[in-house]
């Protein structure tokens, strides 16, 4: 399952990349490219549904990413690296070495 929502999320992002790459800043973009004035949706049509794929595309990825992080599952306390039992009394000093002779 994990590896299904992590594909989608790929999908989704590369024509997300694509839906921002058509757009150009201050409304133009891909309807900026028609001169014609039959075209099939027109003008502000075609920016519109270019800013809403756009917005769909990001809330679409962002539900995936939350239902990815449910899907991952958790791992079982699988470390190999035991734990020493804490000490309840500090260790005693050891003893002092005497001083050599002066000569």
């Amino acid at each position: 399952m994990y590896i299904f929502l992590s594909i989608l999320i790929v999908l989704a992002s590369l024509l997300l990349v694509g839906a921002v790459l058509i757009q150009k800043s201050k409304g133009g973009g891909l309807a900026s490219n028609y001169a014609s004035g039959n075209q099939y949706m027109g003008y502000r049509k075609t920016t519109d549904f270019i800013e809403k794929t756009t917005w769909g595309l990001a809330i679409f990825i962002c539900v995936l990413s939350i239902c990815t992080s449910f899907a991952v599952k958790t791992p079982i306390n699988s470390s190999s690296i035991k734990q020493a039992p804490a000490q309840t009394t500090a260790p005693a000093p050891a003893p002092a070495q005497p001083a050599a002779p002066a000569k």
